[in-house]
């Protein structure tokens, strides 16, 4: 595989990248490709893909300038998986632990979204593709919708 053009990498509690792993898995999907055992036996550093997707975890270490979110805050990013089935998918995440941010629901620019939260305060978004529509036509639904 090819090295990506941008590489995105999470970090979380060092306590928590096996769990992170775990449920990265059941929620998504997520394949792990490799994983590094730091002196103290714990995962120092992992790897996983998405679908074509390549991410990087690491566990805390603020000698690396590695720092996980304090618990109970979100991220300001948004990771947005594109899918076949939003409801589907959805529910997957659901199961596996997510938290709702916004339910399944179709949108003017021809998606149906959905958002969830990770139990390390990341939020990850699910899009299908309903209707081929041009800019002009987003623009317009846009528009009204907004009463411009």
């Amino acid at each position: 595989m090819s090295q990506p053009t941008v590489a995105l990498s999470l970090t979380v509690k060092c306590a928590n990248v096996a769990s992170a792993l775990e449920f990265y898995a059941k929620a998504f999907g997520a394949v792990e490709s490799f994983r590094l055992a730091g002196p103290d036996g714990a995962i120092a550093h992992a790897e996983f893909d998405i679908g074509n997707t390549h991410l990087f975890i690491s566990g805390e270490s603020p000698d690396w300038q590695a720092l996980a979110m304090p618990e109970g805050t979100t991220a300001s990013c948004l990771f947005a998986i594109h899918t076949e089935d939003c409801d589907k998918a959805y529910a997957k995440a659901i199961a596996a632990g997510a938290t709702s941010v916004a339910e399944p629901e179709d949108h003017f620019w021809g998606t149906r979204d959905a958002v969830v939260r990770d139990p390390y305060g990341y939020r990850w978004s699910f899009g299908q593709k309903i209707e081929d529509i041009t800019p002009e036509e987003i623009a317009e639904r846009a528009k009204k919708l907004f009463g411009g």
